[in-house]
């Protein structure tokens, strides 16, 4: 609903960007990318913010996100044109930019 509504807004030529964490789609980083995801975070946030839940909700909540190649699938199913492959991952893929233009 979000991406729709985003669409229905903007003007001709305007532009959709989402920053998401993402999937990492080398095994030996998504390994140690998920250690860190499901100890090291909500450790830090027990250790931090005296919330460990919170911080773990977090991490399940990226982990329902779509992955880069269906979020952006979404955005183009929703109107939106993308170039390439509509998204650039960065860190290794821990985290993607998604753009879609409204023409």
């Amino acid at each position: 609903r979000v991406v729709r509504e985003a669409y229905r807004v903007l003007k001709p030529g305007g532009r959709f960007m989402c920053l998401e964490f993402s999937r990492v789609s080398n095994p030996v980083l998504a390994s140690l990318y998920d250690m860190h995801s499901f100890y090291v975070i909500p450790k830090l946030g027990e250790l931090i913010a005296n919330d460990r839940q919170s911080y773990e909700y977090l991490v399940e909540s990226i982990r329902k996100f779509p992955a880069q190649n269906e979020f952006a699938q979404i955005i183009r199913d929703e109107g939106f044109t993308t170039i390439g492959k509509g998204y650039e991952n960065l860190t290794f893929g821990t985290v993607a930019i998604h753009t879609g233009y409204k023409f």
